[in-house]
């Protein structure tokens, strides 16, 4: 079976402030078209931000999943047109924590459900951490509770949290820790 394909175009069916709802049509090597319903996503940033003693961490209400203090790492959209995702990083720890980073590694690009959705999500590492200068912490419009979870505890973070860049982001650090010894 044969994987390649080719987009034969589509439609927008609903578009809103952070997505958009798109009927597209697909035909695959073998002449079979598909149509399939694509959420597009501008994509987001994730920080595992973390020093010595903490990995910095995030409870904040996440209504479309019935959760009132979800477990997260900060994060933020891609909403910025032309705001590199570094950039986006930078911007976003500094707004959800108050915080700003010496350090900064990519750790991972990936989709978050690619059966429906083009978001991607990229994980980036954040250290040498110090209090960000023109940062109050949580942006006013946001909900959020600011965690400064012990590394040596980092197990019961991983236990606790459902979020899928989270699960990633501290499960990378669990694995770091661990080969440093």
């Amino acid at each position: 079976m044969s994987s390649e394909f080719a987009s034969l175009g589509g439609e927008t069916a609903w578009k809103g402030k952070i997505a958009e709802v798109r009927i597209e049509r697909f035909r695959h090597a073998d002449g079979e078209e598909v149509t399939r319903e694509v959420i597009a996503h501008q994509g987001a940033v994730g920080m595992v931000a973390h020093d010595d003693e903490h990995v910095w961490l995030v409870r904040q209400p996440r209504e479309a999943v019935g959760q009132p203090d979800l477990l997260e790492v900060p994060a933020g959209k891609l909403d910025v047109e032309g705001e590199e995702p570094r950039a986006t990083a930078e911007r976003e720890l500094a707004e959800e924590i108050g915080k700003t980073a010496g350090s900064w590694r990519e750790l991972k690009r990936f989709y978050t459900s690619p059966g429906f959705t083009d978001e991607q999500v990229i994980v980036y590492e954040a250290t040498e951490l110090s209090d960000a200068a023109d940062a109050d912490g949580a942006a006013e419009e946001e909900r959020i509770d600011i965690v400064p979870w012990p590394l040596d505890r980092l197990g019961e973070a991983i236990d606790a949290c459902e979020d899928s860049k989270s699960l990633i982001g501290l499960l990378w650090l669990a694995r770091e820790l661990e080969r440093q010894g």
